[in-house]
């Protein structure tokens, strides 16, 4: 036991951190080992693949999962800019290479191959770009006179234009509707938002007309007899299948007929085998770790700390039920994966990356800490 009297980094960090959202994280990492042995040996059999193949890679990726989580979870306010700025330039070149260089995989461009593995740079962008226009936003509510607002919606553009691009219109909506988000907590005026709104549904509509698949989903969506639903349905019929306290271990079929049962389709793959209760729990975890997190963030004096939180925050959860929403089919379908839940390595690294950024912003720090951090103003400054 790690007693309050020792300086040590480590005893620090321990008595500063907040261990009821760690402990969270760490139960949705041990259910997404346990619903990867339940969902991915069937998919690994139909590519003649080792039948746990996807479980001893998701529990390989665990590790440096893991080991990002905690040691970003160390950092300072102020450390967390500086690399986020990095991690930032870095991704933004990455997914501008991506059209050019990447690999292909059902008519879009977002992965590049390195040293023989594959990455998603826009998974890493979004944490990144939260933390930079959380700083923007915050230095407009310190100094109004830089026009960081135009800077922050400058750096949107910048990032939707490259995601259209691939295209990948699931990232750009999230990272759309957070943006929003921090400009509403920023003091957006109303003209804005009904602006905002409007830009949005005009680009909605431009997808609509001009790319297929966005108009295959939406129109399945609203009129499932307009095409194939086959996925959507056993999706949804599997939390039927599974009732209350589900079928069993190893004892579902959705895992058999849909593609895609260890990622997108994970969350259906758990109503069949486990049932509604288990469900529910993951609702209750993902539920308990955003509600926790936004109470820590708006308690924080900090505009910046703040808006960083919040923002990391509601990207976690807009990610969280973006999937949910898909199996339950509530909107069109969209492949995003469900956090430290799904199979995927680029995903669960860039969710370790943000939720570590946000453990680091929500510890507990003495008010001067936070206002007398490197390259803030001193309280009480009049500069």
């Amino acid at each position: 036991m790690i007693s309050r009297a020792q300086r040590t980094p480590l005893g620090e960090w321990w008595w500063t951190v907040d261990r009821l959202t760690l402990a969270a994280i760490g139960a949705l990492m041990l259910a997404g080992v346990v619903l990867s042995l339940a969902a991915s040996p069937p998919v690994a059999g139909r590519l003649g693949l080792d039948p746990f193949y996807f479980v001893n890679r998701h529990i390989v990726f665990l590790f440096p999962t893991i080991a990002i989580l905690l040691s970003v979870s160390f950092l300072t306010p102020h450390q967390v800019r500086r690399l986020s700025l990095a991690v930032f330039i870095v991704a933004i070149a990455m997914v501008a290479a991506t059209p050019m260089f990447g690999q292909e995989i059902k008519g879009a461009k977002r992965w590049l191959v390195i040293f023989g593995v594959n990455i998603q740079p826009s998974e890493f962008l979004k944490p990144a770009f939260v933390i930079l226009v959380a700083w923007l936003f915050g230095e407009s509510a310190k100094r109004p006179e830089m026009p960081a607002n135009a800077m922050a919606l400058a750096l949107l553009l910048a990032v939707v234009a490259l995601l259209v691009i691939q295209p990948d219109f699931g990232q750009t909506m999230l990272i759309v509707m957070v943006w929003s988000a921090l400009f509403f907590m920023a003091g957006m005026r109303v003209i804005w938002m009904f602006g905002l709104a409007g830009v949005a549904g005009f680009g909605l509509l431009v997808a609509y007309s001009t790319v297929p698949h966005v108009a295959s989903r939406i129109q399945r969506f609203l009129n499932p007899g307009s095409g194939d639903t086959f996925n959507i349905d056993i999706a949804t019929e599997s939390f039927m299948r599974g009732g209350w306290f589900g079928r069993g271990p190893g004892e579902g079929t959705v895992k058999r007929l849909l593609p895609e049962s260890h990622t997108d389709f994970v969350f259906s793959v758990a109503a069949e085998e486990f049932g509604v209760a288990l469900c529910l729990a993951l609702v209750a975890l993902f539920s308990f770790i955003v509600i926790r997190a936004l109470i820590r963030a708006m308690r924080n004096e900090d505009p910046f700390t703040r808006f960083a939180a919040a923002g990391l925050t509601m990207l976690f959860a807009a990610q969280s039920a973006i999937n949910m929403a898909v199996n339950l089919h509530l909107i069109p379908a969209k492949g995003m994966t469900l956090p430290f839940i799904s199979y995927g390595g680029s995903s669960m690294l860039s969710l370790a990356y943000g939720m570590g950024m946000l453990l680091a912003l929500t510890r507990e720090r003495p008010r001067g800490a936070v206002l007398t951090a490197p390259g803030a103003l001193p309280v009480g400054s009049g500069a």
